[in-house]
């Protein structure tokens, strides 16, 4: 065989046994980027029955549906999250274990002296499941008609309402404090240990104003023992369509939306992150889970990661100025 024939038939066998090897490296491949091929573990940080609790298992059924391994459910509740977040960065960062933030989270980052863990940089952002608006709300019988009546009354009366909320540096707590700054006017802020304790404060006319989640407050509003005065949203809510929000009664850029969102250990491959969020987008928007989170007083709503980490950081800097000037103590 000549020298040309010899090296011919040394291409051939090398061009056959490429074509060969290339189905076993496709294979390989996708192995290796297959997501998820065993169950899913998703912590949250409240017990279970909770709004957040509940939107994260809506959820997590249809993602099982969808991507064909179980989301399961782990409760881990804990003060500020930390538990959950613990458990979660002890994970590898593999897109199996995953873990429930919320805008309680930003408020942690500067309410606490020493939080163990750096939500911006230890977790990735995958996508957000809901969002939700606070009310304004008041005895059924008050005399307060509107937010607009409210602020007049303090303005006239400094230190003479009183508004209650939940716990010293809930959500809903600080919500009454930028509410105050931003009203420009003062009043006694009455923390109380649980939301059914503020519920009846209020049907008592204990206090002036309570400010608390659609879910706390359904029963009460049916029976007429409680009357919303607004929701604490930039524009009305799918929830409340015909009440007004704060901003709407003159209180210029209030905006307080709490959200519920699945993150995962900082590190996890990128390819993961995408199936996640692109699975999380398809099943927030099916008509049956809407709805089920619209029952819940939630607005189901799907978001980029990009978006999620630039709403972290935000509410991050905003609780962290209302803190400040508030001069709640760091616990």
């Amino acid at each position: 065989m000549n020298p040309f024939a010899r090296i011919a038939a040394g291409c051939a066998v090398a061009l056959a046994l490429a074509i060969c090897l290339v189905p076993a490296f496709l294979a390989t491949a996708s192995a290796q980027t297959a997501y998820p091929t065993r169950p899913v573990r998703i912590l949250v940080p409240f017990g279970p029955g909770g709004i957040a609790d509940i939107t994260v298992r809506v959820v997590a059924e249809k993602l099982t549906e969808k991507l064909g391994q179980q989301f399961v459910i782990d409760n881990q509740p804990g003060a500020g999250g930390i538990t959950a977040a613990r458990s979660a960065l002890q994970a590898t960062a593999d897109g199996y274990t995953l873990v429930l933030l919320t805008n309680g989270t930003a408020i942690s980052v500067p309410l606490f002296k020493k939080l163990p863990f750096n939500p911006v940089k230890d977790f990735a952002p995958v996508s957000s499941l809901g969002t939700f608006d606070f009310l304004f709300l008041t005895n059924g019988a008050s005399k307060y008609q509107s937010v607009r009546d409210l602020v007049a009354f303090a303005k006239a009366n400094p230190g003479v309402l009183n508004v209650g909320t939940v716990n010293v540096g809930s959500s809903q707590n600080l919500s009454a404090e930028l509410f105050k700054s931003m009203a420009g006017i003062d009043f006694t802020i009455v923390p109380y240990k649980t939301t059914p304790d503020l519920v009846i404060a209020t049907t008592r006319a204990d206090v002036d104003l309570m400010i608390d989640s659609y879910a706390s407050a359904r029963a009460m509003m049916a029976d007429k023992k409680i009357r919303a005065l607004a929701s604490s949203g930039p524009a009305r809510s799918a929830v409340t369509p015909d009440l007004v929000t704060v901003d709407e009664s003159g209180v210029k850029g209030f905006d307080v939306t709490s959200w519920n969102a699945i993150f995962a250990p900082a590190g996890t491959p990128q390819e993961v992150i995408a199936t996640l969020n692109a699975a999380i987008r398809e099943v927030v928007a099916l008509p049956e889970v809407k709805k089920k989170l619209l029952d819940l007083g939630i607005e189901a709503k799907a978001s980029t990661p990009q978006e999620l980490g630039a709403r972290l950081a935000s509410d991050i800097a905003k609780w962290t100025a209302v803190i400040d000037k508030a001069g709640i103590e760091k616990q």
